[in-house]
């Protein structure tokens, strides 16, 4: 099989080139990223270099696509993120439809859901509509609805929408901490042990997964031809301010959403950090999923607890563990993280 995977490159991207690469089914990965790597060549990959939104892309003679190619930042860029993320996305979908390939699985996720429950989960059913404070969230459910019209018009092609929660991994601790915390952040400062109490909102319950179990998941849909549809993809436990205080031995202490999310919203304004209110806003909104179908159609068990992957990056974010590609590269802020300063803390690289 020939699997072309765009965001090759990234956190999600190089996981998804590892399992790929480890099934002996899959005989070419043709990767596909605006940077690609120097350094790094996985077995049976051939890179190419391409803008989803601008350049042509390599699908012919593609059984599957799985698109991961996403922007978080620039942040402070509406039109750069939309043209990328949005019509980027349906120029992919559109042309593997026209290349006749034999499925396309898109990476959706949590944000595409709108707000709901956290004292239960649900299941793919719920409303996609998203959280309309953050881009993120428009982008990832504007772009379900794209896949809704290009099902209706080519029921042939096989489209399968993953939505992970968030997705971790050591080697992706420098990016994570350039994406949405910047510059200012102190690495050897991020330890779980030196948080006596732990300020956050009741409603700030969440849901995470490692980087290695959702290539897994990409890896069985792509290759499984019965899967079709949505699934969800998380581990266990659900992430909630008592679990999170366990987890770094501190007392958790609720806090008012508002004064928060001003915080948020002043220090992004100032350009102390990279990350707007909205992401807050998804935090509190989004609800807990099920994982059912995942584990009963696509046969996907995580390998790693949601704890064990906050604690992985956590010492990737410490230690500024980085990967072989330009996303992961520990030096992708400049040297010193000066890059990041002069870009404005939150303007692409």
């Amino acid at each position: 099989m020939r699997i072309v995977v765009t965001g090759a490159t990234g956190n999600v991207g190089t996981s998804v080139v590892r399992a790929l690469g480890a099934d002996e089914r899959v005989t070419e990965i043709v990767g596909v990223a605006r940077r690609i790597p120097r350094n790094w060549a996985p077995p049976r990959v051939r890179w190419v270099s391409a803008d989803i939104e601008r350049d042509e892309l390599p699908l012919d003679g593609a059984d599957a696509v799985i698109h991961l190619a996403w922007l978080i930042q620039p942040s402070r860029d509406d039109a750069e993120l939309e043209r990328v993320n949005v019509h980027g996305s349906r120029r992919v979908f559109e042309a593997a439809a026209r290349a006749g390939v034999g499925a396309l699985v898109h990476a959706s996720s949590v944000g595409v859901y709108s707000p709901g429950p956290k004292d239960r989960a649900v299941d793919e059913s719920w409303p996609r509509e998203g959280v309309p404070t953050l881009f993120y969230a428009r982008h990832k459910a504007a772009c379900e609805h794209a896949l809704d019209e290009l099902e209706a018009s080519h029921p042939d092609l096989r489209v399968v929408r993953l939505r992970p929660g968030l997705i971790f991994q050591r080697e992706a601790g420098s990016e994570i901490r350039r994406l949405f915390a910047g510059p200012f952040l102190p690495s050897p400062l991020v330890r779980p042990e030196l948080l006596p109490v732990l300020p956050l909102p009741r409603r700030l319950v969440f849901q995470c997964v490692h980087s290695r179990d959702v290539g897994e998941a990409y890896r069985l849909a792509a290759l499984n031809p019965s899967a079709r549809g949505a699934y969800n993809i998380a581990a266990d436990p659900v992430l909630s301010p008592a679990a999170l205080g366990r987890l770094f031995g501190a007392r958790p202490v609720a806090v008012p959403e508002r004064a928060l999310r001003v915080l948020a919203d002043l220090t992004f304004r100032a350009h102390l950090q990279p990350t707007p209110p909205g992401w807050l806003d998804m935090g509190l909104g989004v609800p807990v999923m099920d994982t059912a179908r995942a584990r009963s159609e696509l046969g996907w068990t995580p390998a790693v607890s949601s704890v064990d992957a906050l604690r992985e990056l956590l010492a990737g974010m410490r230690e500024s563990a980085g990967g072989e590609t330009p996303p992961l590269d520990v030096q992708a802020g400049g040297p010193a993280r000066v890059g990041e300063v002069l870009a404005g803390v939150g303007r692409r690289l």
